[in-house]
């Protein structure tokens, strides 16, 4: 975790599915200052990415000697390889920004999102995590609000795209489609229903006799420790739509003070990281096509709800493997090292 005479980095992206695969064309893209870029797995390969060749290598503990910083890619709902080499990287002296959701709610591990909370870095242990996709989106939007007026309750419906799965239900819901296409009969592997112009609320399993998904657990938990204020009441239904990528939400917010349509297009408009697309009567509002391969995520039918007192309404939408994974977990990197470039500045 020693930074200091670095201006680049040894990184290494531990998972290669739809997220992994963006978070090496995203180190590119933002020009991240890797002096070395390596790609662990389960199994060594070749991976070829936009016409590059990478050779992975097989994921060990050892493997993370020299490095600076570990993206561990991780998927919805799946134990990543974090569980068990998190941590031996950071013995390392790597610091580890993990996407998975094994280390979320642990009290030594910050949970950032860079635009909200990232003061929370400060004196991290080495792991760093991202939130969860449909958290992150949802929040982008929530936070700026609740500088001004304070968020009280939320009531969140996601409609979450298949990538958020990984790249075999992608895969399954175009061959559904051309099944439904050909009018052969509809196979199924990674849902438990059909996908292809369908919906089911069911994103993670259900632990308790409340009822409750993981999905939706972790939309309430998540938001308490980024807001830092676990009297916010939430409550979500999050669904499972055939969109093969970017999610989106509708928000129902109650604040302690009021807060009005016109107040909160000017707050988000100049928030960063948010682009506000509000014109119902032109049909300009976020969509998941619009939000896909997007950095910013889209805030509008931004209108009062006066079903409670201080309420207002939103639509939102956001690339869920940018945004939502892969990039989010750029720019925490992004924020250490611009970090680091500063207190090097101040140094006598």
């Amino acid at each position: 975790m020693n930074f200091y005479g670095k201006n680049k980095y040894n990184c290494v992206v531990v998972g290669i599915g739809a997220v992994g695969v963006e978070m090496v064309r995203l180190l590119k893209k933002r020009n991240f200052p890797c002096a070395s870029l390596s790609i662990l797995a389960r199994s060594e390969r070749i991976q070829e990415i936009d016409g590059t060749a990478y050779y992975v290598k097989t994921a060990t503990p050892d493997a993370f000697e020299g490095m600076d910083f570990a993206f561990f890619a991780g998927t919805e709902g799946a134990k990543g390889a974090s569980q068990t080499l998190g941590w031996e990287a950071v013995k390392r002296g790597c610091v580890v920004i993990d996407n998975g959701d094994d280390f979320r709610m642990d009290p030594r591990v910050p949970l950032v999102i860079p635009e909200i909370n990232a003061d929370a870095l400060k004196d991290h242990q080495g792991f760093i995590s991202n939130p969860n996709c449909s958290t992150i989106i949802a929040l982008m939007a929530l936070a700026p609000l609740h500088r001004v007026a304070r968020l009280k309750r939320l009531i969140a419906a996601t409609y979450q795209a298949v990538s958020g799965t990984g790249s075999q239900a992608v895969k399954e819901l175009e061959r559904q489609v051309k099944e439904w296409v050909d009018g052969r009969p509809i196979s199924k592997e990674v849902y438990p229903h059909q996908i292809a112009f369908n919906l089911f609320p069911h994103i993670g399993s259900v632990k308790d006799a409340s009822g409750e998904t993981t999905e939706e657990a972790k939309m309430r938990r998540e938001t308490h420790k980024i807001l830092g204020d676990s009297s916010i009441k939430v409550v979500s239904t999050c669904v499972r739509v055939p969109v093969f990528n970017g999610h989106s939400e509708s928000l129902f917010a109650e604040f302690e003070k009021p807060i009005s349509p016109a107040q909160a297009k000017d707050i988000l408009s100049r928030a960063p990281g948010v682009k506000v697309l509000d014109d119902v009567s032109n049909s300009v509002y976020p969509t998941p096509l619009q939000a896909s391969g997007e950095y910013d995520v889209l805030v509008g039918r931004i209108r009062a709800d006066d079903t409670i007192p201080n309420g207002l309404a939103l639509f939102v939408a956001g690339d869920n493997i940018w945004k939502g994974a892969a990039l989010n977990a750029i720019q925490i990197a992004e924020v250490l090292t611009q970090r680091r470039q500063a207190d090097v500045g101040k140094s006598p």
